[in-house]
């Protein structure tokens, strides 16, 4: 179908410019150019790049190992801190992490691609199938995890080199979590979700059973009942309302389902959009939904939000992706209603203009209507406590400690579902990681209770 095609239709363009337009975002290094920008690392002692990883991979130690030729070797590096390093390499917002902190930028302006040589790294290993782990004497010990994305992955793959036997329950048909349904296809394609989760539980004593709900299908007190220890890692699965007028209409989507719609679709043809889109928000998910909408062959896409350039949770890279794909960003307007046609379906939006008065976000008077027949809401996920009502709560997520241990004893959590949850998958990984020794600390000392002497 052509593009002026009014409404919401697959096949806006042709397959191979569909295929095309979801290629690698950044085409992996050669050997030659990872050499080359190995050599730009200073190896700095007090790296300041360390400190701005969630996980505290050994920065510099893995970029000297691949400027050596040790490639595999900078995998384990990188996985001793980050079994899911190949995903983060891909997705992590680097620029405001660990290349914002690279020293080159006060030379250059252009910091060493730490993300691209972690890639580099960690691809090599994945490609050669090469298990740097293997699990301990089995313990005897049970764990239930509950989500199979990043912070489940970690904790249970931590869980099973320690020889604990780990059951992973996830309410989805697929392991992976938001790496498998919540990111832009063109920055993990050729199924790498599904290829590193393969990875990751190749280790041995993990079993996935897919298809399984906390709240739905089992109880907490099923899982502490069955397990020595529970740990709780299944994100956000709400997604907050626009509140508006005409919410309901034909053409309103939440962007989180139109990313996993596209993440799951094989050749991304069968995925309709409309011709002009508006999508709400300001964050990584307002921008992977309105660039995958322009890639899809939208003529029109505008990303709304309600505050300034400066305020808007996605990075500087990311809003200048959005820009250099032909999305436009409009800063300072908040929805007020979904204008519809004769037919039910989205015609338009209708904005408010804001701005700040004494701090606070205000209207101005002033509205405007933004032509579009397909509307995508990316104003936020929350986090539904089906099923944990016996566990602490606040603001709506749940309250851990410093090593992940919940309100309710032998229950740890981590990731987004947590109050300190970052929405980052790197951050999800280091949560779920030291829970996980977090969790085998506590079974081993109540298996082997230390000696008191008597005197």
């Amino acid at each position: 179908m052509g593009t002026t095609d009014t409404g919401i239709v697959a096949g806006r363009l042709p397959p191979a410019e569909v295929e095309a337009n979801f290629a690698d975002l950044h085409a992996p290094l050669t050997r030659h150019e990872a050499l080359v920008e190995s050599d730009r690392c200073y190896f700095c002692y007090d790296a300041p790049c360390m400190t701005a990883c969630p996980t505290s991979i050994d920065i510099p130690l893995f970029i000297r190992q691949i400027s050596t030729g040790n490639a595999l070797g900078a995998a384990k590096t990188i996985f001793d801190q980050n079994i899911l390093g190949g995903m983060c390499a891909r997705v992590c917002p680097t620029e405001t992490l660990c290349e914002e902190a690279c020293v080159r930028n006060t030379a250059e302006e252009r910091p060493v691609e730490i993300g691209r040589l972690q890639r580099f790294a960690t691809d090599a290993a994945m490609r050669e199938n090469k298990q740097f782990y293997r699990r301990a004497a089995p313990s005897g010990k049970s764990i239930g995890v509950v989500g199979a994305g990043p912070a489940g992955l970690a904790c249970a793959h931590r869980l099973a080199m320690k020889g604990h036997a780990v059951t992973l329950y996830d309410a989805r048909e697929k392991a992976g979590g938001l790496n498998e349904y919540g990111i832009a296809a063109y920055k993990a394609v050729d199924d790498f979700a599904s290829r590193e989760v393969d990875y990751v539980t190749a280790i041995g004593g993990i079993d996935i059973r897919n298809g399984q709900m906390l709240g739905r299908d089992f109880t907490l007190t099923d899982l502490t009942a069955r397990h020595d220890a529970v740990f709780l890692g299944m994100g956000l699965a709400g997604v907050n309302a626009l509140m508006t007028e005409g919410e309901a209409a034909e053409g309103v989507e939440d962007a989180v389902d139109f990313i996993a719609r596209l993440r799951q679709s094989p050749t991304k043809t069968d995925i309709g959009v409309g011709r002009r889109i508006v999508v709400i928000g300001g964050g990584m998910t307002a921008v992977d939904a309105a660039v995958q909408a322009r890639l899809l062959g939208a003529e029109e896409v505008t990303i709304c939000y309600r505050r300034g350039k400066e305020n808007m949770n996605a990075s500087e890279f990311e809003q200048d992706l959005a820009a250099a794909k032909g999305v436009t960003i409009r800063h300072w307007l908040q929805p007020l209603r979904i204008v519809t046609g004769a037919q039910g379906t989205v015609t338009g939006i209708e904005l408010a203009y804001t701005q700040l008065v004494d701090g606070r976000l205000t209207t101005t008077g002033e509205t405007t209507v933004i032509a579009a027949d397909q509307v995508l809401k990316a104003i936020g996920q929350t986090f539904e406590p089906m099923g944990l009502e016996v566990i602490g709560l606040e603001r709506g997520r749940i309250l851990t400690d410093a090593e992940g241990r919940t309100s309710l004893d032998g229950v740890w959590a981590g990731g987004d579902c947590i109050l300190d949850g970052e929405d980052l998958t790197v951050s999800a990984v280091a949560q779920g990681r030291d829970a996980a020794e977090s969790i085998h600390r506590t079974l081993m000392a109540v298996a082997s209770p230390a000696i008191v002497a008597v005197a």
